[in-house]
Order: structure tokens, then sequence, then C-alpha cells
């Protein structure tokens, strides 16, 4: 079991000063408050060698699903299996992301062993899980693309600048320690009016203030960002994109936010 990092400052700001929100503390892991700029986060994150193995996603992900599923009512059992028929119904998602990123090169951060992208993407990907990265980076070969492993903020410093068409962070960034750094890194290696895809769990949700700590999406130790609207946005344009949320209209009660980032076609 790797040890627990000593608690961090604030990830946004890097203020010590932070309000221990004792309310959503799970176990051995402590959720805080910049008092500064208001962003939440886990206190004390894993180091990433314990994420490529230990705490490695598909080591923890689905024993919690097992047991949030044992918690669930009538009710929320029955709105699940309805969002996942809507999902189905709605047909080949990458539809949707060939119309919001434009074909290409496809950069997917935290992709798993999952490989979402055909023709017209040629899909590329980061995964910090060694078991995982494995079985992508095969998938990603046959397809003329490729996986490289290791923790996304530091090796996406080692790829091409001004390469990939598209990057791809749907349920990524909550996971990333330096996600400030990740987001400079997406910047960097993306070309000259290239496109960002984020997803996020939203903590402004309504949902998350009606259940509190019940909220799924606090994940131990698997999330270490909380971002709301405006946190998300600040730290996109803080490393030169351009920001555009997707799911605007109904922001307020979605656990989720969605969002475009636009690298300027002149820098």
């Amino acid at each position: 079991m790797n040890a627990l990092t000593p608690f961090r400052p604030c990830p946004a700001c890097d203020t010590p000063d932070v309000t221990n929100m004792a309310q959503f503390a799970h176990d051995t892991w402590k959720i805080g408050k910049c008092k500064l700029c208001d962003f939440v986060f886990l206190r004390n994150p894993t180091e990433y060698e314990a994420l490529e193995e230990d705490f490695a996603w598909e080591e923890t992900f689905w024993a919690e699903d097992a047991e949030r599923k044992k918690k669930r009512g009538i009710l929320k059992r029955a709105a699940y299996h309805a969002r996942m028929l809507g999902y189905r119904l709605k047909g080949d998602p990458q539809n949707k992301y060939v119309k919001l990123l434009g074909a290409g090169k496809i950069l997917d951060i935290g992709c798993g062993e999952v490989v979402r992208w055909t023709a017209p993407f040629e899909p590329y990907g980061i995964e910090i899980s060694k078991h995982l990265h494995a079985r992508a980076d095969a998938k990603m070969k046959a397809l003329g693309g490729e996986c490289f492993q290791g923790a996304g903020a530091e090796r996406i410093f080692t790829l091409p600048e001004n390469h990939f068409d598209s990057v791809m962070m749907h349920s990524y960034l909550e996971h990333e320690v330096q996600y400030r750094e990740l987001l400079a890194g997406c910047f960097r290696c993306l070309k000259p009016g290239g496109r960002a895809f984020i997803r996020v769990p939203n903590f402004n949700s309504l949902n998350r203030r009606l259940v509190g700590a019940k909220w799924p999406g606090f994940r131990y130790p698997d999330h270490v960002n909380y971002f709301t609207q405006q946190t998300l946005r600040t730290a996109a344009q803080e490393a030169g994109f351009e920001f555009k949320l997707t799911n605007k209209a109904k922001i307020w009660l979605d656990d989720n936010i969605q969002a475009l980032l636009t690298k300027p076609a002149v820098t």
C-alpha cells in the first residue's frame, strides 16, 4: 500500500489556507476548500506510482460501483436503467464528437483500455495504469495510433507540439493532481484551432447540494478535484483556451460539467 501524500496546498492557486470539509471526509481521505479561490479538492491524494497499480482505476472502480448498487433504492435503480437506455437510443456517440472536434488525430487522456475512436479519427491515448495501457496500446496501434503509458500531466510533455487535432478528457480531469500542468500540456500539443472536450463532475449541481456526502461524484481516492463551472473556466482560460459550456441549458441540474476548449488559430 502506498503512503498518502501530506496535505497539499490548493491546486488552483497554491495557497495553503484551506478549510477542511469534514462532512465529506471518507476513511483517511480528506476534502478541503480553498479560502482564497473556493476550489474544492482532495487534500491527501496518492502518489502517481500508486495509481499505476495499487490504486489503479480497474482496482477501485468496480468494487465501489458494486457497493453503490447495493445502496440504490427502487427509484434510483429505475432512473439508472432509463439513463442507460437513453444513451443506447442516441446511437453511436462518435458522431457527436466528430461534430464537436472534427476529424484527425485525437488524444484520449485517461483512456483506460477502451478505444472509442475509429475513422475519421486516428486514436492516440495516455493511460497511467500499466495493465490498461498495454491493452489500449495494442488496439490503437491496430488502428494506426498509439497509447502512451504514464501520468497525464507528465507524459503529455513528451509528445510533439502542435501535433494533435483534438484532445478528449472524458471523466479524467477530476483524477489529475497536476491538472493545471495537464491543461498547459494539452494547449502545447494541440494544433492551432484544435479543440479539447472535458467532462467532469459538477460540484455545484443541485443533486450534490441535496444529498451531500452521498453524491455519486465523490470517489476516494480517484477524484482529487471537484470543479464548478467557474473554476473549470478559470483553469482553461489560464492555460490559453477559449471556453464554452456544451450543457449550459441544464448545468444547474446536471451532475456533470461538459465543456469545449479551443486553442486560438493564432497564438
